[in-house]
């Protein structure tokens, strides 16, 4: 895992960068706050080789000109990480699951093609007031269980935010800033004039991989977004040609013996549903306390031909996976 911070204006801009592979910068809240430092605090981080992300603390009410003042307001560039920041307000109010999404929507459709656009909240607000599970392209969860890159949640992450002392510091779920930066840039072009369609699939229920069992195909029994249409119900094809798209699945793994590989790869199919193209290997590397990683899913798709995500293990032992959630950009060709 990589270690990073967050800072708003009361950090200032002399903050130490040493160790450090990322910095998540305040940039707005609700409609008429911006942090006066949030250049130069980007700036530092940049200067330090560090990944940038930027977030808005949002507020109940006027969601859509929430999401536009982010936008027109960040000072990101192109690759940095957007997020959102759902707790509750210096008023004592929050707002609802239904607007989180929204913003979170309303922020995809403005910038989605050039940034990853993720959830930041605590871990009681998505225990207890999250209903929906969307958290965009990654979840950046708060939980200071004295237990750093374990949050005691379920779900996919991608960071931990585990302390506020001296500063608020996380761990990214990443084998390196390398990882980092490839994974926030793995979005589709600022370039495509046409408008993406998003999905969103999952599972209602773990399941097992039997020892010796080869590859298999994840089948997404949970559907929360499928703009496209190519997600049939159950099914394990999340998008089909003609077609270029961009996102990622998260997993969540137990059952892997510490240091045992778990491997993850797309595999093309055509319209019967036969075996046509094997893509690259990502491999996962058993952990404590359960395995966790992010997989890109990036590629491009002629007429005919489908992708599927499948999985394989090396173990004796079965294999639980207890989560699999796939975030992805289609834009369709043709």
């Amino acid at each position: 895992m990589i270690k990073g911070i967050d800072v708003s204006d009361y950090q200032g801009t002399g903050f130490s960068t040493s160790g450090l592979d990322f910095v998540i910068v305040k940039a707005t809240e609700g409609r008429s706050y911006i942090n006066p430092k949030q250049a130069a605090q980007a700036k530092r981080a940049r200067d330090a080789g560090c990944v940038v992300g930027f977030y808005h603390f949002l507020w109940p009410g006027n969601i859509e000109a929430q999401a536009e003042y982010f936008v027109a307001k960040c000072a990101s560039a192109e690759g940095d990480l957007l997020f959102v920041d759902w707790e509750n307000t210096s008023s004592g109010t929050r707002a609802s699951g239904a607007e989180k999404d929204a913003f979170i929507r309303a922020v995809q459709r403005l910038r989605g093609k050039t940034h990853r656009v993720g959830l930041y909240c605590n871990r009681d607000f998505w225990l207890n007031h999250d209903s929906s599970s969307f958290a965009g392209d990654g979840l950046w969860i708060a939980d200071y269980n004295g237990n750093p890159g374990h949050p005691g949640i379920k779900a996919p992450w991608v960071f931990h935010q585990y302390t506020s002392k001296p500063v608020d510091t996380n761990l990214g779920n990443f084998a390196s800033r390398a990882a980092l930066r490839t994974w926030a840039a793995g979005t589709g072009s600022s370039t495509e004039d046409d408008m993406p369609q998003y999905v969103n699939l999952g599972l209602d229920k773990p399941f097992t991989l039997r020892p010796g069992q080869d590859w298999d195909a994840i089948e997404f029994t949970k559907e929360w977004n499928d703009e496209a249409g190519d997600h049939a119900n159950d099914g394990s094809v999340f998008v089909r040609g003609a077609a270029r798209f961009a996102g990622q699945v998260s997993l969540v793994l137990s059952g892997v013996p510490v240091g045992t590989q778990f491997q993850v790869r797309q595999t093309e199919v055509d319209s019967a549903g036969k075996h046509v193209a094997d893509h690259p290997i990502a491999e996962l590397i058993g952990s404590e306390g359960g395995t966790f990683g992010i997989v890109p899913v990036v590629g491009r798709l002629a007429k005919g031909r489908q992708m599927r995500i499948r999985i394989k293990a090396f173990q004796d032992t079965p294999v639980t996976v207890t989560s699999a959630v796939l975030t992805a950009l289609v834009w369709k060709e043709g």
